[in-house]
């Protein structure tokens, strides 16, 4: 008896360490893994980015995690993040298709499909249909013009209130992408708007769980695919009014054996407003949340902008040039927003990766974070200071080091679209209003809420009229 069950001993302890992940021959070094369980237990999803960087002083800027069996490689600082995403970008630009994202979408968007023809299919059309409705041309900064009047109408009904600016800019920010992608602006209590709403800021934190994730993205599925109903029995061939219009002529030209359908514009229609709406917003409540705590660097904004502006009826996005603390200002708000701190890749191919070797299909996470916050590349890497974006003599620089928006090929769609719209709208009302930190709220809560974005905890604002 005794005999058997030291037997049985022997055979459960060969039996998990055979289930021990094992990293390949050459793999990057990580924390010992568990049999089944890998490193799960060795993360806090609560404080996710503070584990990576403790592992990062361990074990160097790139090592390996195990979830459950399958090895991660995680990248952390500029350098070895330019050799994956720049120099060796096509090899590092897969996505892992084994996420519960994939049984949702079906890898129809762009977001979340794998590198391929389809996807750069897809995204070259959604770069250049962005363009010809007005990417960096004057009609998008009137769009965009027209919309911050909606928030100035906002503000002025709050002057010498409190008010939390949380919805008010994710309705902003979604109502710029429903004019590029559907051709309508929503009143910010209609019923789509607030699914658009609702959908990203859900779908975007992990602690609502997978089954938010399933049920928004349905959701905002089903919503769409009315209104492409409604696009399909009033569109002109050949004269699109929005991206849906410019789909539609697309699949009508292309053969029967393109990537272009139905099924995969509704996705990247959906793709295209989590893109520029959830990014956007929290940049804007992250600026916001600063300047009203720093009031020396609001008022050194406000005295640029009067200058620049002196004698103009509005800010028009050429004026940046002019306006180096502005610039500053904004790009150290898009630094500390740091709105995606984690991007999750899949390599191509058998590649390497300072001097590691990393076989094809490896999940890749991006660590953003630790470029935005690099000792040595940055002037004041853990503090809000516009001094990272200026030199001596007082003029805007952009560091090396500057990715919010990743890099490579898949660098965010939306980039061009989201630093118009966060100079515009910060520009205006920065020229009209003081935004003043509630004396009765206490100390502010600078930890962000971490997800698939990084979101501001809600905090309140008060505002008064400057002129």
């Amino acid at each position: 008896m005794f005999l058997s069950a030291v037997l049985l001993g022997l055979c459960i302890c060969f039996i998990i360490f055979q289930l021990r992940p094992r990293r390949p021959k050459n793999f990057p070094p990580g924390p010992p893994a568990l049999p089944i369980l890998g490193n799960i237990l060795q993360l806090n999803l609560q404080n996710l980015m503070g584990d990576l960087e403790r592992l990062r002083r361990s074990y160097g800027n790139v090592y390996s995690l195990f979830f459950g069996p399958r090895p991660n490689v995680v990248i952390n600082g500029v350098k070895a993040m330019k050799e994956a995403m720049v120099i060796k970008a096509v090899e590092f630009a897969g996505r892992p298709q084994d996420l519960l994202v994939h049984d949702v979408t079906q890898s129809k968007g762009f977001i979340f499909s794998d590198y391929g023809s389809s996807w750069r299919e897809h995204r070259r059309f959604s770069l250049m249909t962005m363009r010809n409705f007005g990417l960096g041309k004057k009609s998008m900064e009137e769009r965009i013009h027209d919309e911050i009047q909606y928030i100035i109408t906002t503000l002025d009904k709050n002057i010498g209130k409190t008010l939390t600016p949380q919805v008010m800019f994710h309705n902003a920010a979604s109502n710029i992408m429903c004019q590029v992608v559907f051709g309508t602006r929503y009143e910010y209590d209609d019923e789509f708007i607030t699914t658009i709403v609702q959908s990203v800021t859900e779908v975007t934190k992990i602690a609502s769980g997978p089954w938010a994730m399933v049920t928004n993205l349905t959701h905002l599925k089903t919503k769409s695919k009315f209104i492409q109903m409604i696009h399909k029995k009033t569109r002109i061939p050949g004269e699109p009014r929005d991206f849906l219009d410019c789909y539609l002529d697309e699949m009508e030209k292309t053969a029967e054996d393109s990537s272009f359908s139905e099924d995969k514009l509704i996705f990247t229609a959906i793709d295209l407003l989590f893109a520029g709406t959830d990014t956007t917003s929290n940049t804007l409540l992250t600026a916001f949340l600063y300047l009203m705590n720093h009031p020396h660097i609001q008022e050194r904004c406000q005295q640029e902008i009067d200058r620049v502006l002196e004698g103009k009826d509005q800010a028009c996005f050429d004026d940046r040039h002019q306006m180096p603390y502005m610039q500053a200002v904004i790009h150290e708000s898009q630094r500390i927003a740091n709105t995606i701190p984690l991007s999750v890749h899949c390599t191509t191919k058998d590649t390497e990766l300072a001097g590691y070797s990393i076989p094809k299909g490896t999940r890749i996470m991006q660590n953003l974070s630790s470029v935005l916050n690099e000792e040595g590349q940055w002037k004041y890497p853990h503090e809000f200071n516009p001094e990272n974006f200026l030199n001596d003599q007082g003029e805007f620089v952009k560091p090396d080091a500057f990715m919010p928006f990743s890099a490579g090929p898949r660098i965010c769609l939306g980039e061009g679209l989201a630093r118009m719209e966060l100079f515009l709208i910060m520009v205006t009302l920065l020229r009209k209003f003081k935004f003043i930190w509630p004396e009765d709220a206490g100390k502010p809560d600078y930890t962000p809420i971490f997800g698939l974005t990084t979101t501001p905890r809600p905090y309140p604002m008060k505002v008064q009229h400057r002129l």
